[in-house]
């Protein structure tokens, strides 16, 4: 089934000579519970890419469309809405509320929105992050992968459609970055969430049932996860 459609997508940044193309006519599609990687240099087109998926900036032309609904058809405010409640957002940084538990952050989405959280799922999961006793910890006394997995959690805890995450691993050691990685290929493969990452990392591309390339803001789908598709 098809959960995401990006159409002929283009972003350009200024005018006349110091016009840029961060993006340039970019077309693929992803399927529900895929896993899929994209590649590419510094200032490639990538972050531009997930950002405009993600509904956090506003394409030159194209079309995006999540479960049917064209993003950029809709007013702002019910964007906001949309996006609120069907994609959620993994950061390099983390980007968790410094005074907020690992509790109250992971609960975040659903309390903007003014959902009521569902103890037992937070219960489960709080265990499958690891993270059962650090609940009450701030992400100040958090490790980087206790961290990052909290932002996993939040980005979980209202079952969005699509996960984007951007260099998820790239502030963590190597074994918190298998950590990271197993979890997301478990949201995709056992919860059927739908996961499309941003990596400088090409070894981690051996986790994703799909890569993509970006270069000099052409995309190019190079299919399967081999490493041969990558040199």
């Amino acid at each position: 089934m098809e959960l995401l459609s990006v159409t002929n997508l283009t972003k350009t940044y200024g005018t006349g000579p110091s016009q840029v193309q961060a993006l340039k006519g970019a077309t693929f599609t992803m399927q529900k519970s895929e896993f899929a990687a994209i590649v590419g240099e510094s200032g490639s087109g990538k972050t531009t890419l997930l950002n405009l998926i993600g509904a956090l900036d506003t394409p030159t032309s194209g079309q995006i469309r999540l479960n049917g609904q064209d993003l950029f058809s809709m007013p702002e405010q019910a964007r906001t809405i949309f996006r609120r409640r069907n994609i959620g957002f993994i950061f390099q940084s983390f980007q968790l509320i410094p005074e907020l538990t690992v509790e109250q952050n992971i609960l975040f989405p659903l309390l903007l929105d003014y959902q009521k959280p569902d103890p037992q799922k937070l219960n489960e999961l709080l265990e499958i992050l690891g993270l059962t006793n650090r609940r009450t910890h701030l992400p100040s006394q958090l490790s980087g992968g206790q961290q990052q997995r909290t932002a996993i959690g939040r980005a979980l805890i209202h079952n969005p459609m699509l996960i984007l995450a951007d260099e998820p691993t790239g502030n963590l050691d190597s074994k918190s970055s298998q950590e990271v990685m197993d979890l997301l290929t478990r949201a995709a493969h056992h919860y059927r969430q739908t996961v499309l990452m941003i990596t400088h990392n090409l070894g981690l591309t051996a986790y994703a049932d799909r890569v993509l390339r970006v270069s000099d803001g052409n995309l190019t789908d190079l299919g399967g996860s081999h490493d041969e598709k990558l040199s």
